[in-house]
């Protein structure tokens, strides 16, 4: 059944499949919809991937979003140690 989450987890697979730019156009098209404003794991794909493209900064935004809709604390700590991974490129 087609859904918002549904195309979240298409644009994981579609990233792993064929790169992570390619997965982060799917994701910036699901987040122009808004349909999962208050998803933590739409910000933390995205983040994903854009620390795997090494655009940090942007990285560092989106971890920081994902840690504040997040709820559980065990997410809480994983997205705090990746957010800890990314480079600051800002001085």
């Amino acid at each position: 059944m087609p859904s918002p989450v549904v195309e979240l987890n298409r644009a994981v697979a579609v990233s792993m499949a064929d790169g992570p730019d390619v997965g982060l156009a799917l994701l910036d098209s699901l987040t122009a919809t808004g349909a999962l404003a208050a998803y933590h794991l739409l910000p933390a794909a995205r983040a994903d991937l854009l620390r795997r493209l090494g655009r940090w900064d942007e990285a560092a935004v989106s971890y920081r979003e994902a840690l504040a809709l997040c709820a559980t604390d065990a997410e809480r700590r994983f997205l705090t140690r990746r957010l800890a991974q990314v480079p600051s490129t800002s001085q």
